[in-house]
């Protein structure tokens, strides 16, 4: 009994590492466009202190984190696990490479076509997390939320600029 929660604690931690690194990458292009290229864009009213961002990332990918975590352990033996794990791993990529096209190559209409696809993978994710292992799925609805918030805000900023 003791062994099974190590492994899912494991899993758990090994996700959250996986999140975060991901977001750190990520944060690494974006720290060095805010003071400069970010600046100077037109923003729609609603958009969010530049303070916010990143706690409410770190936030979302800790809950990732712990969902991957959960469906890693749970998944090695549902049949849907694997393609549970696929459909995260391709949105994570997918949220490293929106930062790099948004901030990195200055692009916001690439990267609002990056953040849509994004958003589709997230969804998927959350199903097949559901089937797996249902508060897995739950702890993405946050993150699903932040980033239909964020494909307006790309298109907003797209649209004044």
């Amino acid at each position: 009994m003791k062994r099974k929660y190590l492994q899912l604690i494991f899993a758990t931690v090994l996700g959250v590492f996986l999140c975060l690194g991901v977001g750190f990458l990520s944060s690494r292009v974006t720290m060095a466009a805010i003071p400069t290229w970010y600046a100077g864009l037109n923003k729609p009213f609603f958009s969010p202190p530049n303070w916010l961002f990143g706690p409410v990332w770190s936030v979302l990918y800790i809950l990732m984190g712990v969902a991957l975590g959960r469906v890693w352990y749970y998944g090695r033996r549902h049949l849907w696990g694997k393609t549970a794990l696929y459909h995260f791993g391709a949105q994570l990529i997918f949220n490293g490479l929106w930062s790099l096209v948004f901030f990195g190559l200055k692009n916001p209409l690439l990267a609002l076509i990056v953040i849509i696809i994004l958003w589709v993978l997230i969804e998927r994710s959350i199903y097949w997390f559901r089937v797996v292992d249902k508060k897995s799925a739950y702890m993405l609805y946050p993150y699903i939320a932040w980033v239909s918030f964020a494909s307006v805000l790309n298109a907003a900023i797209l649209y004044l600029n």
